[in-house]
């Protein structure tokens, strides 16, 4: 037998997040209860990889996380507006967010990141940005009123180090950075 959802209660919702109370019950027939967050209007996130080429650098994003309590260091990322594809908003945010315009190159099936948490999905989305024109053009950022973003450019053979700098100075560094780097370096 597999395990199957009863019932999800919505205990409370908020702007952007709802609490729900789901009841299950588990594969061995064992009635049970999961606490669980879900976004409002959204059918889930993207998070960009940005890679300048020629130069292999990759685009990162530093800003504070109320969740965290603290500035946390991540690959640009956002949410998937209503009627939107996972690749058209990798494109709109990191234009929003770093002022960056690039192609997409490829988009894995969404996948979850926090599943003991949330049934949101994060599509991962690699860039490319041509950083032969970034050279005569300055990119120019657009972020929402609520953010405060700060952009970094980072050399392939020096992400390691920039992490590792970065949570010397007490910044959190978001799971999904780190799991990147420690493939790139496997």
């Amino acid at each position: 037998m597999a395990a199957v959802i009863d019932k999800v209660t919505r205990v409370a919702g908020g702007k952007f997040l709802n609490m729900d109370l789901i009841d299950f019950t588990d594969a061995r027939g064992i009635k049970r209860k999961w606490e669980a967050v879900s976004r409002t209007n959204s059918s889930g996130a993207a998070l960009i990889i940005p890679r300048i080429v020629p130069d292999d650098a990759f685009i990162l994003v530093r800003q504070f996380r109320a969740p965290a309590g603290k500035m946390v260091l991540e690959f640009p990322a956002g949410l998937i507006d209503p009627g939107e594809d996972a690749a058209t908003a990798a494109v709109r945010e990191l234009s929003e967010e770093t002022g960056y315009n690039g192609k997409v190159v490829s988009c894995l099936p969404p996948g979850n990141s926090s599943p003991g948490m949330s049934g949101e999905t994060v599509t991962l989305v690699a860039m490319e940005i041509d950083g032969e024109y970034y050279k005569d053009h300055a990119p120019a950022a657009h972020p929402e009123e609520n953010e405060d973003i700060e952009v970094f450019t980072v050399p392939r053979n020096e992400l390691a180090n920039f992490i590792a700098a970065q949570r010397e100075l007490g910044v959190g560094i978001d799971a999904k950075l780190q799991t990147f780097v420690l493939a790139l370096n496997y």
